[in-house]
């Protein structure tokens, strides 16, 4: 069976940046599961998974603009400390819900100083190329109400 609209891929990987550090990897855990076609891949992967097969290995390379954008200036910010009301103890790297102009969005403190608070509203990998290694596991039909829910239920998927 051939990764398509509405089926359940599983699959190993790597990701690596363009200097080989490895980003985020599927070693030592459950093969990823998705469902192909609603969106849950970034879509330069997601492109790239259809057609495939259990067994197939391959690689992908993902330019930023298939991934998580081009980094936005506009996203970094100063803010007031006081927006963080009683964190005492604050410093890079701490992420945060935030209410922004699309909803709650995530930002990243990158600097803490006596002027305020640098926070980055960009994906950690805006502006990162990537690059996959996989190797898929199994394809098969998704259930009725996976695709209700719009997630695998499972291994390597959501468990109710």
């Amino acid at each position: 069976m051939q990764i398509s609209k509405n089926k359940v891929a599983s699959f190993d990987y790597t990701l690596t940046d363009n200097e080989g550090a490895v980003i985020d990897s599927s070693q030592g855990h459950e093969p990823m599961a998705y469902i192909q076609g609603i969106g849950f891949l970034i879509p330069g992967l997601e492109s790239e998974m259809e057609g495939k097969a259990a067994g197939d290995a391959f690689q992908v390379k993902v330019e930023p603009e298939n991934a998580y954008g081009e980094r936005d200036s506009g996203l970094v910010k100063l803010v007031a400390r006081e927006m963080f009301g009683e964190i005492e103890n604050l410093e890079a790297g701490m992420q945060f819900e935030a209410e922004g102009e699309n909803g709650v969005e995530i930002v990243t403190v990158t600097e803490v100083n006596d002027d305020g608070v640098m926070v980055d509203g960009n994906h950690p990998l805006a502006g990162v190329t990537l690059n996959f290694d996989i190797k898929v596991v199994d394809v098969r039909e998704a259930s009725a109400e996976e695709l209700e829910h719009g997630h695998v239920h499972g291994p390597g998927g959501h468990h109710h």
